[in-house]
């Protein structure tokens, strides 16, 4: 069992967890020097001289002005924070009562100070679970990520039915937002019509009797993830919102 002590920095673990975050993502294209510095709030100076020491490291691999991408070894790296990350994230909202969009920032801090036995008893405890609050798959101990049919609800056609089942959740506001909308990982959701000219969709929420329907900007659809041709009893309902 690792300790935070004999891990690389904290800098060096947030920049291979935002590098496989943005890969495994997609949607916006190639990872990028400017992408990674927008993430992490810093300049692209400062991105290109760490990308260096990652590359000696022997975690990244980029060439100036070209694309960053994840070596074997730091692709490894990456999916051992992503577990502690999303397991203390899980945690705190099962066993502490967090709210989910209270979590994120509390996971930034514990992910590197505690120990992997720790986290293995977190896991234990919670019964070895597949996703975190925000339906982000929870790397196995063995490095594994459970593959699912997944696409953005901003990029479903009109007609696709299917459930949430993730939300990104980088923005605290935009999943209070979502708590306050009644939306949830888990929910069955519809397409039912996209306005014209970069307009809102309307989609309808909930089990057939029980179904309403409401607008959502892109923005927000494009923070959710559907798993298409699945109905809600199909999608394990681990994660009730909590509002505060």
């Amino acid at each position: 069992m690792g300790t935070a002590s004999n891990r690389p920095s904290t800098s060096v673990e947030d920049y291979v967890k935002v590098i496989y975050d943005l890969q495994e993502r997609g949607g916006a294209g190639p990872v990028t020097t400017s992408r990674v510095a927008e993430r992490l709030s810093v300049s692209n100076s400062s991105v290109s001289g760490m990308l260096r020491k990652l590359g000696e490291l022997g975690l990244v691999e980029h060439q100036r002005y070209g694309d960053v991408r994840l070596t074997s070894k730091g692709n490894r790296l990456a999916l051992a924070v992503l577990r502690r990350h999303r397991l203390i994230e899980l945690y705190l909202v099962e066993a502490l009562g967090y709210s989910w969009d209270e979590v994120h920032d509390e996971a930034e801090i514990l992910e590197h100070v505690v120990s992997d036995q720790f986290v293995e008893r977190i896991a234990d405890r919670l019964g070895d679970p597949t996703v975190d609050p925000h339906g982000d798959p929870i790397p196995t101990r063995d490095g594994e990520v459970v593959a699912r049919d997944t696409r953005l609800l901003s990029h479903a056609d009109a007609g696709t039915v299917g459930v949430i089942v993730r939300v990104n959740d980088s923005d605290p506001e935009l999943l209070r937002y979502l708590a306050d909308q009644r939306i949830a990982i888990g929910m069955r959701v519809e397409v039912v019509e996209r306005q014209p000219f970069g307009g809102p969709l309307v989609i309808r929420l909930g089990a057939p009797g029980a179904q309403r329907d409401q607008p959502i900007g892109l923005v927000a659809a494009d923070a959710l993830w559907i798993a298409p041709g699945q109905e809600a009893g199909e999608q394990r309902e681990t994660h009730a919102v909590r509002n505060g």
